[in-house]
């Protein structure tokens, strides 16, 4: 690629051609009955997980696909996650020949950070679905390993990318239905917590075979050519949705700027900026201005790119709708080869999720010039990961555990800002302290609103969380804290208020 050329990356694939017909009535019971797979598929993960990072905090997301790689459904869980699964499976599906070397009972395991868009932990399970022999579509499932053999279980001063953990490439686990014995006992080996993952990986296998099943079932029900008739119907009224909200702003280029506290290896901030242009209906967000990749591992890699995109815009114009295909058409995403929201190999990507979750904000900051009013100002910025490891007092086993924390978000014109995850985790949860506290050797001591963290102004913003944790045992402990050098901004005279902060005390 010639230095510094910019690509263009449509969010939303294209309109197919389509032989039957099908009415609004049916064209809702099929969104309806693909959303109700979903949900399925999350509802049998969630039964079966092992890990508290599953089945309480929901690091997850679970998602059905068409054969062109369209999203047709995902149940509500990590919304960062929306828009990387369609190029893990195509990713996946590459690495083992191609849809046509794909049979009933095969299961895909993938996690390339460049290919899933996040660190290695988030391992991705896929699952092709047929109907009458034909291939129709998968149904996949990307959750947080606890462990997959890392320089640490969870890193945040790796340089190359062969820090981060063990690498599957796109393989097949199972093989028309018979367990890969050699590829499991790999994946047994590389982890500090084999009980965990192994009880993990059969979760969400689980999940992808309810999913399968459910698929196949609407598919079977309304038949091939009505099932895809709707299908297109769908994905326009989404597309429309988007449109109308992008046809109220006026055209032009909206510029947002934002700094991460350092790249985790260096010192200092790591400043960028994204540009937001509106055209009609259509939108683009031009990434091209951000720095070149880092040394560290705040690299985000292009599917998390466009994924922080897609969150961005359909939580401000979905209207609540849950997301699908057709709700990133308008979308185009601008990047270069090489920089902070594109990097290729071997750049560290292990914290990619933070400049995500930075850019979703500059996004909405770049959009409060356009429309004063309608974007809400900045929260807490950051989800206050915690990761802490050791060998447990009450049984010498080895135990490992992480989660993320509540922030005060932002207020808006018209109300004060509530207290809660992320918006780009916004359906996820943090465990339960009852649960902490019988899992892990540890009390929590007090979790409590701090008073008067949140920035003044005619509508305030949420409240932060001060939590207070007594080990009980020699504990490691891995920290991800960003704005705790820069405080959250607010918006039309809005105040800044008390930035991120983690200490220990011995």
């Amino acid at each position: 690629m010639p230095d510094g050329q910019i690509l263009s990356h449509p969010a939303g694939q294209p309109r197919e051609p389509v032989a039957g017909t099908a009415d609004p009535i049916t064209v809702e019971v099929v969104r309806h009955a693909l959303n109700s797979a979903a949900n399925q598929m999350k509802r049998a993960l969630i039964r079966t997980a092992f890990s508290p990072i599953i089945y309480e905090v929901l690091d997850f997301a679970v998602a059905i696909y068409d054969r062109h790689l369209r999203m047709l459904a995902q149940a509500p869980s990590l919304p960062l996650f929306m828009g990387t699964l369609n190029y893990a499976v195509d990713e996946a599906v590459k690495g083992i020949g191609g849809e046509e070397a794909l049979d009933p009972g095969d299961v895909l395991i993938y996690n390339w950070s460049y290919g899933t868009g996040s660190h290695a932990q988030d391992v991705v399970i896929v699952m092709p679905a047929f109907h009458d022999g034909q291939l129709v579509g998968y149904t996949a499932i990307k959750g947080h390993w606890l462990d997959i053999a890392a320089k640490e279980p969870y890193c945040t001063d790796t340089v190359d990318i062969f820090q981060e953990g063990t690498v599957y490439p796109g393989v097949k686990l199972y093989r028309k239905g018979v367990l890969n014995q050699d590829i499991y006992r790999i994946i047994l080996a590389n982890t500090r917590v084999p009980k965990a993952v192994a009880g993990d990986l059969d979760a969400q296998i689980a999940g992808c075979r309810v999913g399968v099943n459910r698929f196949q079932e609407v598919v079977a029900r309304f038949g091939p050519e009505t099932y895809a008739a709707a299908v297109e119907e769908m994905f326009d009224h989404g597309d429309r949705v988007i449109r109308d909200y992008f046809e109220k702003i006026p055209d032009g280029r909206y510029v947002g700027t934002g700094r991460m506290d350092s790249d985790g290896v260096g010192s200092g901030p790591v400043p960028f900026e994204i540009a937001l242009e509106v055209s009609g209906s259509e939108v683009t967000i031009d990434f091209s201005a951000v720095p070149e990749q880092q040394k560290g591992p705040i690299n985000c890699p292009l599917p998390s790119t466009m994924s922080a995109s897609r969150v961005a815009i359909t939580m401000l114009a979905g209207y609540g709708e849950p997301p699908h295909e057709g709700h990133f058409r308008p979308i185009t995403v601008k990047t270069r080869e090489g920089t902070m929201f594109h990097p290729v190999s071997p750049a560290p990507c292990f914290i990619y999720g933070w400049p995500a979750l930075q850019a979703i904000e500059i996004i909405y900051r770049a959009l409060a010039d356009a429309m004063p009013g309608a974007v809400p100002a900045s929260s807490g910025g950051c989800i206050c990961s915690c990761v802490w490891w050791g060998i447990h007092p009450r049984d010498g086993s080895q135990w490992m555990d992480g989660a993320p924390h509540p922030v005060g978000q932002g207020a808006w014109s018209g109300g004060d800002g509530g207290t809660m995850l992320h918006i780009a985790e916004s359906a996820t949860r943090f465990t339960p302290i009852e649960v902490w506290e019988t899992r892990n050797p540890w009390v929590v001591e007090h979790m409590r609103l701090a008073p008067d963290s949140g920035g003044p102004g005619q509508w305030r913003g949420g409240a932060g969380i001060d939590f207070r944790f007594r080990m009980l045992a020699d504990v490691y402990a891995t920290t991800v804290f960003e704005r705790s050098e820069f405080p959250p901004w607010g918006l039309e005279g809005g105040r800044e208020r008390r930035a991120n902060r983690c200490e220990l005390a011995v």
